[in-house]
């Protein structure tokens, strides 16, 4: 399948299989993300993946910090606070999610389980917590960036499909504890990754892009 044909057919994948995948292949596939570029060559990212009984604890400990009611407490300031067309567009992704769900605007305790799915990876036998040094700031948040696209398509590459999911960073102190993540470093986010569910309603969920004209300023 060529880059062209992945970015046209991939989607965020909510819903998804208890099959793990294969962990040569997984090697393999995180071996091959290593060539990701980065500034200066500095590979700031440190990947850490979950599975198996870690993965439930690691589940388990972030449910029980959203459910105790405490606000989000993420290591970098990643909140931001969407104006204009780029609300417009959070409020359309939302509305493609919750209404392949069926799940109704003002159904607040339905949006909320469904919001906590999250933290339960999507029912996901494994997930991904991009950390780096907390000093890179925005430059290593840029290349763990990168790194994390190179890794979401050569899962798409391999029949493997995933969620980014920024709400995994957002309750770091429990899998910081969980993963022995030192106080240097922190979460940016996450991404769940497995074999996709094809009945979970949610995977049924797409979003559009801008056209080209929007997007691109050209200059010659």
């Amino acid at each position: 399948m060529t880059l062209k044909n992945l970015l046209e057919n991939r989607y965020s994948v909510r819903g998804f299989k208890p099959d793990p995948v294969d962990k040569e292949l997984l090697k393999s596939i995180f071996s091959q993300a290593q060539m990701s570029p980065s500034n200066c060559n500095v590979q700031p990212w440190e990947p850490l993946v979950v599975s198996g009984e870690m993965r439930d604890k690691v589940s388990n400990a972030m449910l029980k910090s959203v459910m105790s009611g405490n606000p989000p407490n993420p290591k970098f300031d990643w909140v931001t606070r969407y104006q204009d067309e780029h609300r417009q567009r959070q409020f359309g992704s939302a509305n493609a999610l919750y209404s392949a769900m069926n799940i109704k605007r003002e159904d607040k305790q339905a949006r909320n389980m469904a919001m906590l799915r999250n933290w339960q990876f999507f029912d996901a036998p494994h997930a991904v917590f991009f950390t780096m040094e907390t000093y890179m700031g925005i430059m290593g948040a840029v290349d763990v960036g990168i790194y994390a696209q190179t890794l979401n398509l050569l899962f798409a590459e391999n029949g493997i499909q995933s969620c980014m999911q920024g709400a995994l960073g957002q309750f770091p102190d429990e899998v910081e504890k969980l993963l022995d993540i030192p106080d240097s470093k922190g979460i940016l986010f996450g991404m769940s990754f497995g074999y996709e569910d094809p009945d979970h309603p949610a995977n049924a969920a797409r979003t559009d892009r801008v056209e080209l004209g929007e997007a691109v300023k050209f200059f010659s």
